[in-house]
């Protein structure tokens, strides 16, 4: 058995997420006591009180997933759980490489606080757009993007598994893009209910003003093969993270080839961490033999380590 940590990314908050973490495992509420403290606002509060609206802020939603992804992973390391490599979706590789030992966590959640602001000011609101692409494959959803952009943007920006791409770019064009794709016999071709384009090359001021936080930032060497976003490969060195980082904010996620890569390197199990089980589902469908499990709650840490033999 070869363990995976995997991590989610913006869309996986919840109202009270965290919270049974944070009363029953000493460890985990050290990190949400960290976050509070680096960024001098309770964080913690707004994950075990906050309303959807309010979680749903750029700004708020990227600190609040990675605290409660890496009160989760304290959770299982304090049962001697580890993994042999990490990812994260988007966001979620952040979380990755904190697991890894290549960031150290109080500067992470200042980081994607900040890269939450960027990537909403990087384009002004209502002039970009998301939508979700389902039943067409990757080559189908790129053709009608090139035949509808007229001179805007409109790509790929999340190929998160067979079958399933989410496209970004300016609103105009988006909304061209999901009628073509109807047309073109999509199961489903829907606009998403997000406040920016995320992954596209709109986002590329944003991606300038993160590098310049990012290079302010000691990043070790990771302990563990971190894969990353941008290149749907493993990373092993600190320098090589910050630069994947900065590139994955205006670059597509390959999640699917992401996946692929670490079932062909040998992975078979894929561990959560996290609020949400959206990643065990995509890896599910794109390789089927794989072994998932959630962990978000105390629940989950338990049968993470039931899974994997480990010691109470």
């Amino acid at each position: 058995m070869r363990t995976a940590f995997i991590f989610p990314g913006q869309g996986a908050q919840a109202p009270g997420m965290g919270r049974e973490l944070a009363r029953t495992v000493p460890k985990s509420r050290e990190v949400f006591d960290a976050a509070d403290r680096a960024l001098a606002f309770d964080i913690s509060v707004l994950c075990f009180e906050g309303s959807a609206e309010e979680l749903a802020l750029t700004e708020n939603t990227q600190p609040a997933i990675l605290t409660v992804s890496v009160a989760a992973w304290r959770a299982l390391a304090e049962r001697g759980i580890e993994p042999q490599a990490t990812a994260g979706h988007s966001l979620g590789e952040y979380s990755a490489h904190v697991a890894a030992g290549t960031l150290p966590f109080a500067d992470a959640v200042r980081a994607v606080r900040a890269r939450g602001r960027f990537m909403q000011e990087a384009v002004p609101v209502g002039e970009g757009a998301m939508a979700a692409i389902l039943g067409l494959d990757l080559d189908r959803v790129r053709a009608v993007c090139a035949a509808v952009a007229d001179h805007q943007v409109v790509e790929a920006a999340n190929i998160n598994a067979p079958g399933q791409v989410v496209l970004a770019g300016h609103a105009a064009a988006v909304q061209r893009a999901v009628a073509s794709c109807r047309e073109a016999g999509a199961r489903k071709a829907v606009e998403l209910d997000v406040s920016a384009p995320f992954h596209s090359s709109l986002m590329a001021p944003a991606a300038e003003r993160l590098a310049s936080i990012l290079e302010e930032i000691p990043f070790a060497d990771p302990r563990v093969p971190v894969y990353t976003n941008v290149d749907a490969t493993p990373v092993c060195d600190g320098a090589a993270a910050r630069n994947a980082l900065v590139r994955q904010v205006a670059s597509p996620v390959r999640w699917h080839e992401l996946i692929e890569r670490m079932a062909e390197d040998g992975f078979d199990t894929f561990i959560e961490i996290g609020p949400g089980k959206v990643l065990s589902g995509l890896v599910r469908r794109i390789r089927r033999e794989l072994r998932t499990v959630a962990v978000s709650d105390p629940q989950g840490v338990q049968a993470a380590a039931e899974l994997l033999g480990a010691t109470p």
